[in-house]
């Protein structure tokens, strides 16, 4: 698992262009425009908290959405999940192809159920083409909110010329009509959110699911909001009350026969183990030993006590019990994987290199296991007095086919830079190091690595063409 980053993704609201003189009209709906989501999303903390990825939890979730997806008829619309570090209930999505998870969403879900129904609601947005129409329904308030203010101005203006004092009116009619566009645009968003509840619905019927989990997910929301919502006014809120939402969908998720079907078991036990992952890396370990107390010996437990062991004490408690659990389940790569990770970590390039090989071995089409053991591989190969060809060739190798998948992976590109350079391969140094630079928004720097690149290729080879493409795209298509 990687630490959560700073660059996090770039929500709906960033790229608004303020129109002249509504302003005020934007910031009060901005928040509105952020996410469609199931929850009121933040963006500003969604940044803070940054992204977190990690190779086991997004296997999980693409197991979870694949079937919801595919009823949904989203399958080839390639739409990938994003983990948040923020510790809120929250989930979102900013356009037809990302969708947004907080981790506290998925630590706070007892099983997978849970998270399959959040899945299937933010499903229901993108297949409904929810965002598309609600930027047209904003641009209609801003627009509507623009002519009242026009003609308000225009008549306070008039008012001004004949000696009528109309300021105060005129005032107060300004600040109506922005209210006006505002509740408009929060009426679309609550029936948008109803929308994508029955969508819910349908598709964990079309996959044979429990809706169980999606309305237990809304009670806990109305638990959480009781206080907060009790004097609250029902015509600005940008979603349903959580109490409303149960009662329109208790008795069609109820009328299901899969309503009372149970998760596999050995989904749940995956889930279990998403759950103490997450605790064993961002829960003080104290806390985890709490959660996890040496009494319970599920495997769940055990990982997330091995992880806490080593942020608390380091490699000499982790190791023995990280053994232990790859003893108990030596076909687990994501086990090789932490392994490799810690060691690395450590400064113990070289050890990790051989858990590390075990988990890209048990598991090949994971990208993000096998840039970790392309970083172990060339940082081994550079503590060395001459860099390995053969090392040199592996940590390539790896890096291409990582990057098929992981193809906005500016690390990824930047390691491939760097063993291109100890192999003296100038050319496809300054090609990867142009697409790094390319997929960390460093524009001016990509097309400058490219334009050099170019001059070595041989004119019209496939690595021209490709540095040619960089000195020609506009934004990183990511």
């Amino acid at each position: 698992m990687t630490e959560p980053a700073n660059n996090a993704h770039r929500g709906l609201a960033m790229k608004l262009r303020p129109m002249p003189r509504c302003a005020e009209l934007l910031r009060s709906v901005v928040a509105l425009l952020l996410a469609v989501s199931l929850f009121a999303a933040s963006a500003t903390s969604a940044r803070a908290a940054g992204i977190i990825r990690d190779a086991e939890i997004e296997s999980l979730l693409r197991v979870y959405a694949r079937p919801i997806f595919k009823a949904a008829g989203l399958s080839r619309q390639n739409v990938h999940i994003h983990l948040i570090g923020a510790r809120s209930f929250n989930a979102f999505v900013v356009d037809g192809r990302n969708m947004f998870f907080h981790v506290g969403t998925l630590m706070r879900s007892d099983t997978p159920n849970q998270v399959i129904g959040v899945i299937a609601h933010e499903t229901g947005h993108i297949a409904g083409g929810h965002l598309s129409r609600l930027r047209q329904t904003m641009a209609h308030a801003q627009s509507t909110s623009m002519m009242l203010r026009v003609l308000i101005l225009a008549a306070t203006a008039a008012g001004a010329a004949t000696g009528a004092n109309i300021g105060a009116a005129g005032a107060g009619a300004l600040l109506g009509s922005e209210g006006i566009a505002q509740r408009y645009v929060l009426s679309y968003r609550r029936a948008e959110e109803a929308s994508a509840d029955l969508a819910a619905l349908s598709y964990l019927d079309a996959t044979g699911q429990s809706a169980k989990g999606m309305l237990s997910t809304f009670r806990y929301l109305a638990d959480q909001s009781l206080s907060s919502l009790k004097y609250a006014d029902p015509y600005v809120q940008s979603h349903p009350f959580p109490q409303q939402r149960i009662a329109n969908l208790r008795d069609k998720a109820q009328r299901s026969p899969y309503f009372d079907k149970r998760d596999p078991g050995l989904l749940q036990i995956r889930h279990d183990m998403m759950r103490a992952k997450l605790s064993g890396f961002l829960d003080n370990p104290q806390s985890v030993l709490n959660r996890y107390p040496a009494s319970d010996q599920s495997v769940a437990a055990r990982y997330a006590r091995t992880i806490a062991s080593y942020r608390r004490s380091g490699l000499g408690a982790f190791i023995p019990q990280i053994n232990a659990l790859i003893s108990l389940q030596p076909h687990n790569p994501y086990f090789y994987e932490l392994k490799g990770q810690f060691l690395f970590k450590s400064g113990e390039a070289r050890n990790a290199v051989p858990p590390l090989r075990k988990a890209v071995e048990l598991a090949p089409e994971e990208p993000l296991i096998r840039i970790l053991l392309a970083q172990a591989l060339l940082a081994d190969a550079q503590n060395k007095q001459q860099a390995n060809q053969a090392m040199l060739d592996e940590v390539i190798s790896h890096l291409r086919k990582a990057l098929i998948k992981e193809k906005c992976s500016a690390m990824g590109y930047r390691q491939l830079a760097t063993a291109y350079g100890l192999k003296r391969d100038n050319a496809n140094a300054m090609l990867a190091s142009a697409y790094a630079y390319q997929y960390e928004g460093k524009s001016k720097l990509a097309k400058r690595q490219a334009q050099d690149a170019k001059k070595i290729f041989s004119p019209g080879s496939r690595n021209w063409l490709k540095a040619d493409d960089i000195l020609k795209v506009k934004s990183s298509g990511c």
